[in-house]
């Protein structure tokens, strides 16, 4: 579980303080999927940051399975998965994705057991001993996701994983990291851009404002969690659809006045 309570973040910078986040409080209960979708510059991946001991709030209170966010990043309770894949040209798949398991001092057995579980999760059988130059973008990011999953953390954090993919192919990895978060049942926390992919994932949506980011609505969905991309063209969907973008617009509304 993951709580934010009143949390400000404020940055000192040469030209003054900036704003990031202002008042924002958030509860995600085990085996959520929530999305936190806003324009750019609203602080969604700011509030990951926080979440993941990368940022310190101003003000406000963060707890990650009742620990602080640095106790949880040390305890091993999350892990993240960026835009950019990041993955070593030098290393293999299976080298990247044992990267961190060769950080944290596991065995070399265990080391190849953990990494052949998850190449099986993302289904990237066959490609193990592949370069990153020699995948695609989708590719690269399940194999991004697969160093994320391989100490087994209970939260995954991700921020616009799919953001530079053509929509074929991040429609299609919507549906992979459906089925995955089906079959691990992982809290994940996804940073998205996009209104369908935020509506298609989730189970709860968070919609912020332009900076100061603040928090407009909270969206509940009643969308079942088995589902397929046929859902988009449901009535339910649509309307879902519609309320964040009422959320989005009225942050805009409220920043101009």
């Amino acid at each position: 579980m993951i709580s934010v309570s009143d949390v400000n973040l404020t940055f000192e910078t040469n030209d003054g303080p900036v704003n990031a986040l202002k008042n924002v409080s958030l509860e995600v209960n085990e085996g959520d999927f929530v999305s936190f979708i806003g324009p750019s510059g609203c602080g969604k991946t700011t509030l990951l940051r926080v979440i993941a001991a990368l940022e310190t709030p101003t003000e406000g209170r963060v707890t990650v399975n009742n620990m602080t966010p640095d106790e949880a990043r040390k305890a091993r309770e999350y892990g993240y998965v960026f835009q950019a894949a990041g993955l070593y040209p030098w290393r293999t798949v299976s080298g990247n994705i044992k990267l961190p398991l060769e950080i944290m001092g596991y065995s070399t057995s265990e080391k190849e057991d953990r990494t052949r579980k998850v190449i099986d999760l993302v289904e990237l059988n066959g490609f193990e001993k592949k370069f990153p130059w020699q995948l695609s973008g989708g590719m690269q990011q399940r194999a991004s996701i697969a160093r994320a999953l391989a100490f087994d953390a209970n939260i995954l954090l991700m921020d616009e994983p799919f953001g530079a993919l053509d929509e074929i192919v991040r429609d299609r990895l919507n549906g992979e990291l459906l089925n995955l978060w089906a079959r691990t049942r992982k809290t994940i926390c996804f940073v998205t851009h996009s209104i369908p992919e935020a509506v298609f994932l989730s189970t709860k949506i968070v919609v912020m404002s332009p900076r100061p980011g603040r928090i407009t609505d909270i969206i509940e969905s009643p969308l079942p969690k088995n589902r397929d991309l046929n859902i988009r063209d449901s009535q339910e969907f649509i309307k879902i659809a519609q309320r964040v973008r009422e959320g989005l617009k009225a942050g805009h509304t409220e920043d101009v006045i």
